[in-house]
């Protein structure tokens, strides 16, 4: 089995897109990538622009080689909206568009639906589902809350499992809730592509309280399960100081970011969009 992240925020975007060959399949889970409209009231630099153009570019090379794709919820870094094309031929797994979804989650899936309907080879409902691929299993979970509450609508997460287990948990921001936690407890991954909660937010978004049930979460996981890496990114490092904003879990050899899983150089682009706006040269 073979995991490679190709986009998320340490490596310059906001996008979660994994492609994983297990059971002699190539599966992509949520192929796509966008850029924060404002930050610290700035509108994305150019050299976020750049990179989105490379990333996007990649994610349909490998939309394209693949045969199954997985969608986990509609926002925008998670699917595109716009190339129905990567989609013909393909096997689709995807978040419920009418249950346990928000509104604008729900019309943006119906939009999606209604333009890949004649070019999908199959469209499926994930939720608790477990399916067979080859020699890999499949295991999605219910619907889950994105982050704190419902607010936001659900996500799944999605277990890949051949010679190891690859867990990955979509938008759950930490994992503040015990449902969101039990899950990925039950599922015992080796390897776990986590998104972290969104400190960058502040307590208006994500209240202390969830961050803390988080951070117990994410302690929880390194603790029992003892992975061989817990991959830690996406909301969590749209902050520069996301490793003191989890305090010591970045301490544990297990845990690190996808640009680290990967080898990468970090380019935490969003977090410093201040910094290259006003010192373009020097990043």
């Amino acid at each position: 089995m073979k995991v490679e992240i190709l986009a998320t925020d340490s490596l310059g975007v906001r996008s979660m897109a994994t492609w994983v060959e297990a059971g002699g399949h190539k599966i992509l889970i949520d192929p796509g990538a966008a850029l924060g409209p404002k930050r610290y009231g700035l509108p994305p630099h150019r050299k976020e622009f750049e990179r989105l153009k490379h990333l996007k570019e990649l994610i349909r090379k490998k939309a394209l080689e693949s045969d199954v794709i997985v969608i986990t919820h509609y926002h925008h870094d998670h699917y595109d909206p716009e190339d129905f094309e990567i989609y013909r031929g393909k096997v689709l797994f995807i978040k419920d568009p009418e249950n346990n979804i928000n509104f604008n989650q729900r019309k943006r899936a119906r939009l999606l639906i209604k333009g890949i309907a004649d070019k999908a080879g199959e469209i499926n409902v994930a939720e608790g589902k477990e399916i067979t691929l080859g020699t890999a299993r499949i295991r999605f979970s219910e619907a889950l809350p994105h982050g704190e509450g419902k607010r936001l609508g659900c996500v799944f997460q999605v277990l890949v499992e051949e010679d190891f287990r690859f867990l990955y948990t979509s938008d759950i921001q930490g994992a503040p809730s015990k449902e969101q936690l039990d899950f990925i407890l039950s599922a015992k991954p080796d390897v776990i592509f986590m998104d972290g909660p969104p400190t960058y937010l502040g307590e208006r978004s994500f209240s202390k309280e969830a961050v803390d049930s988080a951070l117990n979460s994410m302690k929880a996981v390194v603790d029992e399960l003892r992975p061989q890496f817990l991959i830690l990114d996406h909301h969590i490092t749209r902050s520069s100081s996301y490793r003191s904003d989890v305090k010591d879990l970045f301490l544990n050899e297990c845990v690190v970011t996808a640009a680290e899983f990967m080898g990468e150089e970090e380019r935490l682009l969003e977090a410093k969009r201040k910094l290259l706006w006003s010192h373009e040269g020097s990043v």
